[in-house]
C-alpha cells in the first residue's frame, strides 16, 4: 500500500481543567467542599480567607508599588495587632503599655468612676483569665467534656464487677468474657471457641479448665446489669429476661407461656403467626397473644442504650423563610438566600500578586502565573457553585409553592427534566445540584432531590406526586385501629376514592420506604 497524507476534519468536545473543576465542586456536600478549600489554602499561596476588618484587595494591589508609604502603615497595623494579642497573653510588662495607650484614646472630660482596683466581673474578659468555675489543674475535665462523655457497655459491667468476690482467675475470666461482647450485649463466640484461643488444641488439660473457668463466669455475667447481657443468641437473651422478671415476682403463669414460645423457631415469633403457635404450644389463642405481648416488651438488645450513636448534624445549604407580604396571586411569598455560614470567602492574596507582577520575566515566573490563574479558577467555580444552587432553589421553591404552604401533603409531581428546561442547564447538572444539598424550609429541613418525584395519574387525568402519596398513606396508617390495621389492598381502595390511581404492590413498595411494618405485625396483641 502506497503511503500518502490526508487532511479530515473532526469535532471533539475536550473538558478544560477549570470546566472539570467546577463540575468537581458542583457535586461536593458543604463539608466535603469545606475540607478542598482547607486543601487549596494550604497548596496555593495565592490564595486567602477574605478578612472583613482587612483592607480592600483593590487597595493592596494598588499600593504594592508605593513600598515605604504601604510598608509603614502596614508596620503601624502589625505593631498594633502584635500589642493587642501580646497583651491579651498576660505579659504584665506589655500590658502596662497597652493600659497607658488606652489611656490617652479616652475623652478629656472622663472622670471615671473612682474606683481604681479591678472588680471580679473585670478578670472575666482579660485574656489570662480563666472561666469562672475553672480549676487550676489542667487535667480537670471541661463541661464539654464532661458533656461527651459516654460510659461503654464494657466499662459499666466492669465497675459491677468490682463488687463481686472472685479469685484473681475468675476476675480475669469474667474480664475476658466482657472484653469478647459484641455492641448489643451478646457472647458471639462459644465457650470452647474462646478456650480455644488462649490455650490451642494440643492442651486438652488446659482447654478443659478453660472451659470450666469460662462456665462460671459466663453465669456471674449474665446475672450483672442490663439483663440478658452475656447472651450467645436472641431465645436465651429472652428467657433470661422472663427468669429475671419470675425472680421479681411476675406473673408466673404468664412467664412459663412465654418461656415455652421462646422455645419454639424464631421465625414464628417474628410473624406473629397465632396458629401455628397454637398447634406447637397447645394453648389457647388468647393465652398465646398474651404471651407474645409479654416478649414484645422485652429488650431484644441489652447493650444498645450503651452504644454511642453518632449524631451529623446537616447544615442547610439554602434557607427559605416567608415573607409577610402576598404576591398578585394572594399566595404566601418565600425568600430564597443561601446559608452565608458554609459560604467561603476567599480572595487573591493581593501583596503575592502585585509582587508577581513586578518581578515579570524572572525564574519561576510561569510556574507562579499558574498558581495565581489556579486561584481565579477556584474562586470563580466556588461562586458559580452557590449561583447554580441558589438558581435551582428558587426553581423549586417556584414549583413547589403549594408545599411551603400547605405540607408535604401539598407536593406536585417535578423530574430533573423541568427545572433543566426552566434554567437552560443539562439533567446531569441539576443532579449534581440536588446530590447532598439542603434546604431549610417552615416544615423542616430536607435534601434538594425530596422535593422531585414522579407522578401517579388521577381520576381527573392529572397527576399526583408519588411524595404527596406517601405521605398520605402516612396519614392513613396513623389514623387506623390497631385491633383491624388496613392492609396494602384496603390502603389502595382508600387512595382510590382520594381520586388517585395507586397499584397494591406500588402501596407496599411506599409502605416499605416509609418503614411501615405490614398489617400482621401491626396489629396489637
Amino acid at each position: 500500500m502506497k503511503p500518502g497524507l490526508s487532511l479530515r476534519v473532526s469535532q471533539n468536545l475536550a473538558l478544560t481543567p477549570q470546566l472539570q473543576q467546577s463540575i468537581r465542586l458542583l457535586q461536593l456536600s458543604t463539608l466535603e467542599l469545606s475540607q478542598e478549600v482547607e486543601q487549596m489554602l494550604d497548596e496555593n499561596p495565592f490564595l486567602e480567607v477574605a478578612n472583613e476588618d482587612a483592607p480592600s484587595e483593590e487597595f493592596g494591589v494598588a499600593s504594592v508599588d508605593a513600598a515605604p508609604e504601604y510598608d509603614a502603615h502596614a508596620a503601624d497595623e502589625a505593631q498594633y495587632s502584635i500589642s493587642d494579642s501580646a497583651g491579651a497573653a498576660g505579659a504584665d510588662g506589655q500590658k502596662d503599655q497597652d493600659a497607658s495607650a488606652s489611656e490617652n484614646d479616652l475623652p478629656s472630660d472622663w472622670e471615671g468612676d473612682g474606683s481604681v482596683d479591678m472588680a471580679f466581673e473585670d478578670s472575666e474578659w482579660g485574656g489570662d483569665a480563666l472561666p469562672r468555675g475553672t480549676r487550676d489543674d489542667d487535667d480537670a475535665p471541661t463541661a464539654l467534656e464532661l458533656a461527651g462523655t459516654h460510659e461503654s457497655l464494657t466499662d459499666f459491667l466492669l465497675q459491677q464487677s468490682l463488687s463481686l468476690r472472685l479469685s484473681e482467675l475468675d476476675r480475669y475470666a469474667l474480664r475476658f468474657l466482657i472484653e469478647n461482647l459484641n455492641d448489643d450485649g451478646y457472647l458471639e463466640d462459644s465457650l470452647e471457641e474462646l478456650a480455644l484461643g488462649l490455650a490451642g488444641p494440643s492442651d486438652l488439660e488446659q482447654l478443659e479448665e478453660l472451659v470450666h473457668r469460662f462456665t462460671v463466669a459466663l453465669g456471674l455475667l449474665q446475672s450483672l446489669e442490663p439483663v440478658g447481657v452475656g447472651a450467645r443468641g436472641l431465645s436465651e437473651c429472652l428467657r433470661l429476661q422472663l427468669q429475671h422478671l419470675r425472680h421479681q415476682g411476675g406473673d408466673t403463669d404468664l412467664i412459663d407461656m412465654a418461656l415455652q414460645l421462646c422455645a419454639q423457631p424464631l421465625e414464628l415469633l417474628a410473624r406473629r403467626d397465632v396458629r401455628k403457635l397454637m398447634q406447637a404450644c397447645g394453648l389457647p389463642e388468647a393465652k398465646v397473644r398474651a404471651a407474645l405481648g409479654a416478649i414484645a416488651r422485652l429488650e431484644p438488645k441489652p447493650g444498645r442504650r450503651f452504644v454511642n450513636v453518632e449524631r451529623n448534624v446537616v447544615v442547610p445549604d439554602v434557607i427559605v423563610k416567608k415573607v409577610a407580604r402576598r404576591g398578585a396571586d394572594g399566595m404566601a411569598q418565600f425568600s430564597v438566600q443561601l446559608n452565608p455560614d458554609v459560604m467561603p470567602r476567599l480572595r487573591v492574596h493581593d501583596i503575592y500578586a502585585g509582587a508577581l507582577r513586578s518581578h515579570k520575566g524572572s525564574e519561576g515566573h510561569a510556574g507562579l502565573q499558574q498558581r495565581l490563574q489556579e486561584a481565579r479558577w477556584f474562586i470563580k467555580n466556588v461562586q458559580q457553585r452557590f449561583d447554580t444552587i441558589l438558581r435551582v432553589s428558587k426553581a423549586i421553591v417556584d414549583r413547589q409553592k403549594n408545599f411551603f404552604v400547605h405540607g408535604e401533603l401539598a407536593m406536585r409531581p417535578l423530574v430533573l427534566r423541568d427545572i433543566a428546561d426552566e434554567l437552560g442547564l443539562h439533567e446531569s447538572t441539576i443532579s449534581r445540584v440536588t446530590t447532598a444539598k439542603y434546604m431549610s424550609t417552615p416544615h423542616g429541613t430536607y435534601e434538594l432531590k425530596y422535593f422531585f418525584g414522579s407522578g401517579l395519574g388521577t381520576e381527573t387525568g392529572g397527576n399526583a406526586s408519588s411524595t404527596a402519596v406517601r405521605a398520605l398513606i402516612k396519614q392513613f396508617v396513623s389514623a387506623e385501629s390497631t385491633k383491624k390495621p388496613l392492609s396494602d389492598s384496603q390502603i389502595a381502595e382508600m387512595l382510590k376514592e382520594q381520586g388517585i390511581e395507586c397499584a397494591r404492590r406500588t402501596v407496599a413498595k411506599y409502605r416499605e420506604a416509609l418503614k411501615i411494618a405490614p398489617a400482621n405485625l401491626r396489629k396489637a396483641l
